[in-house]
């Protein structure tokens, strides 16, 4: 409990003693409000300099104005007991709604607590503590047993286990010892490390992942926009008819000006929005901290509105539906090239790549490169290389390349990527590398058919074959093969034009290579962003971990929350409009109204709270 929970609660005590002294004290007229005003001013002087301060700066129209009126209406009617208690059981009702609150900003402040406290680094032989804001780029820190890992960096000596779980989800340790990466906000479980860090703290991974949750709810729903908007001519409309009815009841039906006085200060009370103004952002909340929870980055509620209208899922292949770690699985040799031969060549001419390709090449060839050996090296944008080596012309890529060269080739037909090389000129032969499918990729998509997923595409540079062979295994309802880079955007916007204005599309990639199609998406989801500075800053969703299921629980939780903002909607305003009908017929009192209130509102609130459980 917070200083000012506990204070409120004492006020509260005070209050009801005072009160209930009051009622049993026979007294009448002045000595009666004098008596009364006590406990009043006691329980209601911080609402009441809120009503006065937010009229100073132009805000009339909120709770505290409200309940301030309802209030002083009362006692000037002679209500006392009445004025009293309302705004005791409002109070009351303030109190724990903060509670409620309190608890689930606490539960999903638990969930994100990965923030380093400090960082060691070693000094003149002794180990000392520093802020990770002062540690450098290059510089060795050390990470005890039970300590967290504060910057991201590479293990130069040691090996443990980590506990990543704060990030990913995932109860299972990772592994790591010399050479390993290591992220920031993941718990050393055994042995000490040393660590050279590759990033400053305010770039490292934990700090991006802290300022992505601690934004998100800078990026509103429609549902929150327009409660925000709702609110802001809902309450002054009820304020004037309140007016309205205090002013023409008499003359419409038999009452006293008193009686209608007191029924538009009923209908005052229960205007107030604040059950939809406090429920509806804190569900949102509550779904971004329940995804975080199972390792799921979601930047804002709108992205949680979107995926809970998901109909159309995109995905890149290579790193996503697939592995992306490549095999050399045959190689084809021609016109008297040896094996070696051809591998060394390709090797040599992908020797500057950094991709996955390349790494497969270079597995294969397994020797020390002399990059003494190549020169003019040029990559050609959807073909392939390029290259000088050993005085000799060397080209490596796919059959366009060799069409464009006027090569004559043997097409080798192969599920896996075919690189075909060719030497002076003339057709050497052909590579083929194979990328293996995720496990349970085929169980992540079923899951989303029975989510209700209406159709799923591949998007990818390889040749048909292999495309096709990859849609088959997991049944994806469509796929784009041989792409540029370029061609993956526009193959993303066609489907977006032929889609139907209601449905979402979402992209899933590894975020670094396919940020223009993240971004163009109507939610961009990076697979595997574990570490990877492009994946959280391209995309809207972030998977920490490299499991493509999550893909099915993101779509579960949004549609959750989205459930619970209807719920909560349809309750709070349900109960006040049924309510302030009441109270513009008498039938309702302040007791009625302030439940229709705070009770409605702490009843919400609990509501959102749900989505924090798993």
């Amino acid at each position: 409990m917070t200083k000012k929970q506990k204070k409120m609660r004492l006020r509260i005590i005070i209050s009801l003693i005072l009160y209930i002294i009051c009622i049993l004290i026979p007294a009448q007229n002045i000595i009666k409000l004098i008596l009364f005003l006590v406990p009043y001013f006691i329980i209601s002087y911080d609402v009441l300099l809120r009503a006065i301060n937010n009229i100073k700066n132009g805000q009339i129209f909120d709770e505290n104005f409200l309940m301030a009126i309802a209030t002083i209406g009362a006692f000037i009617i002679g209500e006392y007991t009445e004025g009293v208690a309302v705004m005791l059981f409002y109070q009351v009702g303030e109190l724990f709604q903060s509670y409620a609150v309190g608890k689930s900003r606490q539960s999903i402040a638990s969930l994100m607590d990965i923030r380093p406290d400090f960082a060691n680094i070693e000094k003149d032989g002794e180990i000392i503590e520093v802020d990770p804001d002062e540690v450098e780029i290059g510089q060795t820190i050390i990470v005890q047993a039970g300590e967290k890992v504060p910057i991201d960096g590479i293990v130069l000596e040691g090996s443990s286990s980590l506990d990543t779980a704060a990030l990913t989800g995932e109860a299972i340790p990772r592994d790591v010892c010399k050479g390993s990466e290591v992220i920031s906000g993941c718990i050393n479980l055994s042995g000490m490390l040393k660590i050279r860090t590759t990033k400053e703290f305010g770039e490292s991974t934990v700090s991006k992942i802290l300022d992505l949750v601690e934004n998100s709810s800078t990026k509103k729903a429609k549902a929150e926009n327009f409660v925000t908007k709702f609110a802001r001519y809902y309450t002054p409309i009820v304020v004037i008819l309140a007016a309205i009815l205090a002013i023409s009841l008499p003359f419409i039906i038999n009452i006293s000006f008193a009686n209608s006085f007191y029924r538009a200060l009923t209908f005052l009370v229960i205007s107030c929005p604040c059950a939809l103004v406090i429920s509806i952002p804190l569900s949102f909340f509550g779904g971004i901290g329940g995804a975080s929870k199972q390792g799921i980055l979601v930047k804002g509620g709108n992205y949680l509105e979107a995926l809970a209208k998901l109909k159309i899922v995109v995905f890149d292949k290579t790193g996503t539906l697939t592995k992306g770690v490549f095999n050399v699985s045959e190689v084809i040799t021609a016109n008297g090239f040896s094996e070696n031969e051809v591998i060394e060549f390709a090797c040599l001419a992908e020797s500057y790549s950094k991709h996955p390709i390349a790494y497969a090449l270079k597995n294969k060839y397994n020797q020390k490169i002399d990059y003494s050996r190549i020169s003019d090296t040029k990559e050609l944008a959807g073909m392939g290389i390029s290259a000088i080596i050993d005085g000799k012309s060397i080209l490596i890529g796919n059959e366009r390349l060799m069409n464009s060269e006027n090569i004559e080739y043997n097409v080798y037909n192969s599920y896996g990527t075919v690189i075909y090389v060719a030497i002076d000129n003339k057709y050497a032969g052909c590579i083929s590398i194979t990328d293996e499918i995720k496990p349970n990729a085929d169980k992540a998509i079923k899951k989303l058919y029975d989510l209700g997923i209406k159709k799923t595409v591949m998007l990818t540079g390889d040749n048909k074959k292999a495309a096709s062979h990859v849609a088959n295994m997991l049944n994806i309802s469509e796929m784009k093969c041989e792409l540029l880079p370029a061609d993956k955007v526009t193959a993303t916007e066609q489907i977006l034009d032929n889609k139907n204005k209601n449905e979402v599309l979402a992209f899933v990639g590894d975020g670094i290579n396919d940020a223009p199609v993240l971004s163009r998406a109507d939610v961009g989801i990076a697979m595997g962003g574990l570490g990877s500075d492009a994946a959280i800053e391209a995309a809207d969703v972030v998977l920490m971990d490299d499991k493509l299921e999550k893909l099915a629980d993101a779509v579960k939780i949004a549609r959750k929350t989205i459930l619970i903002v209807k719920q909560n909607i349809i309750f709070a305003l349900g109960c006040k409009f049924l309510v302030l009908i009441l109270g513009a017929l008498g039938y309702a009192n302040m007791w009625a109204a302030v439940f229709a209130d705070v009770g409605v509102a702490v009843i919400a609130i609990l509501n959102s709270s749900r989505m924090l459980m798993k």
